[in-house]
């Protein structure tokens, strides 16, 4: 998000030293806002005997061309965003865009991991100089600590926006995860795994398909042992019997659910849920999981509607989407796009870079199809199964392929500047778009009826009413009214140099 965005630094194309010797010196160079590239002009040493290291030392580059953003990564993040928004607000009205039931991937089921997967690039970038360790480690502490906050503040319950306009929640029933909580806690780990091996770096790659996944083969371990703890105890740990009690319906009432198993990927009795029962407590679990949305528990599946009489008893009962164990295995996400990152920096040609993603990119999809179609290890956003990473991390990296190719390439940036301003300023969009934050501000200011309001005024009568389908009405007042005019504020907010920095 958007304090990925402000951490991404520069990159430089390589030079030639007598036609023979390549230099790849890296002029870093950060305006502030964002993702910047700087390019130096070739420089060529008359010394034949001398290193390479005094030819750094003794040779500068003759001209220095203004940086410029990296804008594939401003494109990747705004469509994120933008995903995020239609998803959430739209995915009512079209339920096969919103979260899977349980098993499957959906539209909103790419938003999550492709946010930790454009974190980890920016995290490559960001963190390609280090001064001082400890400067940087502090750094991470409080950034870490700011994304704490808001996620709490805005999904721990505080905030009712954008219907209700009252405020306040009750400490007993407090959620302590949540979207920014997940993305803290995956930029923690794995830029304190970046910052700490930095002595560790190799300046050059040695030759070989491989080597850049040797060079940074510590990063590689610390994702394997996320792997491993989220592997061995969603298939060893054993799950009792547990109880809930539903203050859903008249008079609350406590029911039991039957479990004594193990390795169970199920909606009852996975380790995952019981991980956060024990952790969080059950009432500071999400209250209104997707998976009452299942064929077991609602008639209306896939869509949202009333309770089953022969729905099973879990169907009432909470599960936290962003949950400990679950974000464990969320930091693949964020060790992929490390690397991501890695290949950015280390490899200088266009098809270098392409020929590294790409690859990467469609056997990770492949595996994850695998893993799926053979039950092996079914994708699953609300487990974030092995299998579901592999398979949103691929596609994550296609997508930042295909951005790539078009935006830095081919040099067709116009059509994504939409994008990219949302991007820039994506905690902006995040705050007062994805979670309704400036909706409700407007539904304040009310006449008589709190329903009657101008954000419910323009719903119905600009879009549901003119369309005649409560449907399409809603897709469109989505697009333009909350997706077209953010992008637009992002734009002006843009040009004025205002940018919302975590």
């Amino acid at each position: 998000m958007d304090e990925a965005k402000r951490m991404e630094e520069g990159l430089t194309t390589p030079y030639n030293v007598n036609h023979k010797r390549e230099l790849k010196q890296e002029i870093e160079k950060t305006n502030g806002d964002g993702d910047s590239i700087a390019h130096d002009r070739d420089t060529r040493s008359n010394q034949e005997g001398e290193s390479l290291q005094q030819i750094a030392e003794q040779q500068q580059p003759l001209v220095k061309q203004k940086a410029r953003r990296v804008a594939t990564l401003d494109a990747f993040r705004g469509l994120t965003i933008v995903l995020m928004v239609l998803v959430d607000d739209a995915g009512g009205a079209y339920p096969r865009i919103d979260h899977s039931p349980w098993n499957g991937c959906t539209l909103a089921d790419f938003v999550m991991p492709f946010f930790l997967f454009i974190v980890g690039v920016a995290i490559a970038l960001a963190l390609k100089r280090i001064p001082k360790v400890k400067d940087a480690v502090k750094k991470i502490f409080l950034r870490t600590l700011k994304l704490l906050f808001w996620g709490i503040l805005l999904q721990g319950g505080y905030s009712h926006a954008p219907d209700d306009l009252s405020y306040g929640v009750d400490m007993r029933f407090i959620r302590w995860c949540g979207i920014l909580q997940r993305i803290a806690l995956v930029y923690c780990v794995v830029a304190l795994m970046e910052t700490f091996t930095t002595k560790l770096r190799p300046s050059t790659l040695k030759p070989g398909h491989l080597s850049i996944f040797t060079a940074y083969r510590w990063q590689w371990l610390g994702g394997f042992v996320a792997f491993v703890i989220y592997m061995v105890t969603t298939f060893s740990l054993y799950v009792p019997d547990w109880s809930f009690v539903d203050y859903n319906s008249d008079k609350p009432k406590r029911y039991t659910v039957e479990c004594g198993m193990r390795g169970h990927l199920g909606p009852a009795c996975n380790a995952v849920g019981y991980v956060d029962r024990q952790v969080w407590g059950i009432n500071h679990l999400y209250s209104d999981p997707v998976w009452t949305r299942l064929k077991a528990c609602t008639f209306s599946s896939p869509a949202e509607g009333p309770l089953r009489k022969d729905a099973p008893l879990w169907c009432s009962a909470p599960f936290e989407p962003e949950g400990l164990l679950s974000s464990i295995s969320a930091i693949l996400s964020g060790t992929i796009g490390i690397h991501y990152g890695h290949v950015l920096i280390h490899f200088k040609g266009h098809s270098e870079r392409l020929k590294q993603w790409l690859s990467m990119g469609f056997v990770l999809l492949i595996l994850g199809i695998i893993l799926h179609f053979t039950d092996a290890i079914p994708i699953n956003k609300q487990l974030y199964s092995f299998s579901y990473v592999c398979f949103t991390s691929g596609a994550a990296g296609i997508v930042l392929s295909v951005f790539y190719l078009l935006i830095d390439v081919w040099g067709i940036r116009t059509p994504f500047l939409f994008l990219e301003w949302i991007g820039m300023n994506a905690m902006l969009v995040f705050v007062m778009a994805a979670q309704g934050i400036f909706a409700a501000f407007v539904n304040g200011w009310y006449y008589k009826d709190p329903d009657n309001s101008l954000v419910n005024w323009i719903q119905n009568h600009v879009f549901i009413n003119v369309w005649h389908s409560e449907r399409l009405g809603t897709l469109l007042y989505v697009i333009f009214a909350e997706i077209t005019f953010w992008g637009v504020v992002a734009g002006i907010m843009h040009r004025l140099g205002i940018y919302w920095k975590l």
